[in-house]
């Protein structure tokens, strides 16, 4: 697969649908998908983590991290 082309919808529906790209039923990780952040198991509930994708858990990492030191200095 290219990285240089958005994949089709169909090839979407594919990889979401398919059981092998979902870890335990609930983390996503396929790494034919560029995308960081595609819709969760039921899409209905938002987007998750392409646990295949380095940058998607980078960001992740970053994010929680933000986090923490606003808790941590929020007092």
């Amino acid at each position: 697969m290219s990285y240089n082309r958005e994949p089709s919808e169909e090839e979407k529906n594919n990889w979401h649908n398919d059981p092998d790209k979902w870890i335990w039923g609930m983390f996503y990780y396929n790494p034919e998908d560029p995308r960081l952040f595609p819709p969760k198991k039921i899409k209905e509930f938002g987007w998750t983590t392409n646990f295949a994708n380095p940058n998607s858990v980078l960001v992740m990492i970053i994010l929680i991290l933000v986090l923490l030191i606003f808790i941590l200095f929020a007092h």
